[in-house]
């Protein structure tokens, strides 16, 4: 791995590493700071109000949770985990200076530290947040009903009791859809009475849609890693690992070799194949190896290097000529099975072409001829003492 990419990579796993620092933080100092009494340089200078001590420390433990979900996304690189990132950090250094403690200090530091490395590495977040029809309309069906209790309970706010603001009417309609219901604000009309129950029937679905576009994938990974599959969240977890497009005859040493050195995904159509690939908990994808939508799927713009070893050498060209075009500065090693070969797929984009039977027939050949070193030049290759 190229310097360049070695720092890219360090620079990526520290902005994760300090965003989920301040998430936790944050969530501490700010559960923390709640009840705490309003202390500190800041309420010396400025004659702020306890309320603004408390709301810091209730909207700071908020954050912290949004951070978290940041944190998540930036190990996916999201560009929308490092917009949301980039608008959180400053809040939590603002909150932690208005809730003025010990504990806030080591929280406003760290998110002064992390600001300046997300800026610097913003160019390594740029995969794109890909939303199912079903999550997207989970999300407008929750909304929607949200949307639609508390403007209905504001313009009927005269028959509610202690329901006077807008905030009032959302408060009202959040703890009814979410089956709470405190009794603090009620209905005081049979049209009010109506009116509560089509939003708690409208609630309740939207919520339960949601909740089951949220499990559904969890419960998707649970059965593809009984199956052997590997989901969309894992794979967009890879990270500087090697993708093998095909399993040939050849693949078999390739994986062996791999499995001492660095993190690797299989792709290949055989589904025999890739379930006894799956039974030695081998990450593998089920695809067509040339395929440009299953090679971005594993994971081609994190890669470190692709190895194309499928059945016939002219499958092998199209798979290189595919990656190539995806990704023009990765690295491609592909085997060939005819001497002939070499060079066509070098054509293709390959920047080494191995061909196995050349080097055995040439060591053969040369033993043949009575040079003696030919066994150990073979047993160096295979790596045997």
């Amino acid at each position: 791995m190229e310097w360049g990419e070695r720092w890219g990579l360090i620079g990526t796993h520290l902005t994760v590493a300090l965003t989920g620092i301040v998430a936790v933080l944050s969530i501490v100092t700010g559960i923390a700071n709640i009840s705490a009494p309003a202390v500190g340089l800041l309420y010396e200078l400025i004659d702020l109000p306890l309320v603004v001590h408390r709301t810091a420390g209730f909207t700071g433990a908020m954050t912290g949770f949004l951070m978290l979900l940041s944190a998540y996304g930036l190990r996916g690189r999201l560009r929308v985990a490092w917009w949301s990132t980039a608008v959180l950090l400053p809040m939590t250094a603002i909150q932690g200076l208005l809730q003025s403690s010990v504990l806030s200090i080591p929280l406003i530091v760290i998110s002064a530290l992390a600001m300046p490395n997300l800026l610097a590495n913003r160019g390594h977040f740029d995969r794109e947040l890909q939303l199912s029809n079903t999550q997207i309309a989970a999300g407008l069906a929750l909304v929607g009903a949200q949307a639609y209790g508390t403007l209905g309970t504001y313009a009927l706010r005269e028959e509610f009791g202690e329901v006077e603001t807008i905030l009032d009417a959302f408060y009202f309609t959040l703890v009814t859809a979410s089956t709470v219901g405190y009794g603090d604000a009620t209905p005081l009309t049979q049209e009010a009475r109506l009116f509560g129950l089509s939003v708690l029937l409208v609630g309740t679905a939207s919520f339960a849609v949601a909740l089951g576009a949220l499990l559904s994938p969890v419960i998707e990974a649970r059965l593809a890693s009984a199956l052997g599959k590997m989901n969309d969240a894992e794979l967009a977890s890879l990270d500087d690992h090697v993708l093998v497009l095909g399993y040939g005859e050849l693949t078999e040493p390739i994986l062996q070799e791999l499995e001492t050195r660095a993190p690797f995904v299989v792709i290949t159509d055989d589904e025999a194949r890739a379930d006894r690939l799956a039974d030695r908990d081998l990450l593998v994808v089920r695809g067509d190896p040339s395929d440009e939508e299953t090679i971005e799927r594993a994971g081609l713009e994190a890669a470190r290097a692709v190895v194309v070893a499928t059945n016939t050498d002219a499958e092998d060209a199209l798979t290189v000529l595919t990656v190539r075009q995806l990704r023009p500065d990765i690295r491609i090693v592909s085997a060939a099975t005819d001497r002939e070969n070499v060079i066509k797929l070098k054509r293709a984009g390959a920047d080494t072409v191995i061909s196995p039977a050349t080097i055995g027939g040439r060591l053969m050949v040369q033993s043949a001829l009575g040079r003696e070193d030919t066994e150990d030049i073979a047993d160096r290759l295979l790596g045997d003492e």
